[in-house]
């Protein structure tokens, strides 16, 4: 049974920890969804217990896409009366309110033609014959589930597509140590190898730039064909996808090592082995360092200094317009390469 909540009970829900909001006469709380708001979590905090329709379509104020609207769905808990007394609550059947929501629900059309996110997703994507821009729109429009959604049917290969983040510290530093204990060992003095470790954390600010651009964002180049939609998914398109999916925010350790092993072969190949190992060490550190922040970026109250600006600028790169606004950590390269996201 769902609830019909009067204009005043809505109203008393106006803070962090009890968040809801009014949309179409509908109610929502939207308490899990405060931290992860794109706009920040003071946007909409701003507007908890009010109405929000005027305002989640004012294109100066914060217009919202397809999939803010779908996401929000995933929060309903009842609809607002009409006229009631301030303390009355009362209860519809769930078929009137089944009947209530598939009215309004403005992107069952597109939901129903792309993946069922109660089912492994991979399989569906390959036994489909989605057209390449089809398969783009749809899969840069962000949905929300409660935990995470299923990759494969294997529960062996499941374990393998979710990674908590601290995990990343847990493997990387050890190896970033042991390479800073090989350049040591090999000939460097530790100034040297101070320097070339920041050199490798430059290094890095441009990897992370070039890889999100240039490999995971190789939209335009993708061929026309299931494999190739199926790669890019699981490189970087189910986090599109699932944006909030906290399993799926930092990057898989077999993926990191598959990346991670051209890079550390080319500098090794360009530089003589002490300094190769002082920068990879360097690089690493800026790779851990990037991870970190990603993370903290979807899933926290971020600090002001400098976070909150990067929050709301890789939150638009997911909500507003995924093709700009690379950069994770900052600004510098998209800034450098014309690429960065006006706001």
């Amino acid at each position: 049974m769902s609830k019909i909540y009067s204009a005043q009970e809505v109203a008393s829900h106006n803070s962090e920890q009890s968040c809801w909001v009014v949309h179409d006469d509908k109610v929502y709380d939207v308490s899990g969804f405060v931290a992860d708001h794109p706009g920040g979590e003071e946007y909409i905090l701003d507007h908890a217990g009010q109405d929000i329709t005027a305002l989640m379509k004012d294109e100066l104020e914060h217009l919202h896409s397809d999939g803010a609207y779908e996401m929000l769905e995933e929060f309903l808990v009842g609809r607002l009366e009409n006229g009631s007394s301030p303390s009355k609550t009362e209860t519809v059947g769930e078929e009137d309110m089944e009947s209530y929501i598939k009215e309004t629900d403005i992107v069952a059309d597109k939901k129903a033609k792309f993946l069922d996110l109660s089912q492994p997703l991979l399989w569906q994507l390959w036994n489909s014959d989605f057209s390449i821009a089809f398969y783009l729109e749809q899969v840069h429009i962000p949905r929300h589930v409660s935990g995470s959604a299923k990759i494969f049917g294997s529960p062996f290969l499941e374990v393998f597509s979710k990674t908590p983040w601290y995990l990343i510290p847990i493997i990387w530093l050890p190896i970033i140590a042991y390479n800073v204990h090989r350049s040591l060992e090999t000939g460097l003095t530790e100034n040297e190898s101070a320097a070339l470790f920041v050199a490798g954390i430059f290094l890095w600010s441009v990897s992370e730039y070039g890889i999100h651009r240039f490999l995971f964002h190789l939209d335009d180049l993708l061929p026309d064909n299931t494999f190739w939609q199926c790669a890019h998914f699981l490189l970087h398109g189910v986090h599109h996808y699932l944006p909030i999916d906290k399993l799926r925010l930092v990057m898989p350790p077999a993926l990191a090592f598959a990346l991670a092993t051209p890079i550390n072969a080319f500098v090794h190949s360009v530089m003589p082995t002490p300094k190769a190992y002082a920068a990879m060490a360097g690089l690493l550190f800026g790779y851990v360092l990037y991870d970190l922040t990603h993370y903290y970026l979807h899933h926290a109250k971020v600090f002001k200094i400098h976070f909150k600006e990067m929050k709301t600028y890789h939150l638009a790169h997911h909500y507003k317009d995924f093709q700009g606004g690379y950069g994770i950590t900052s600004k510098f390269w998209d800034r450098v390469f014309n690429t960065e996201l006006k706001l």
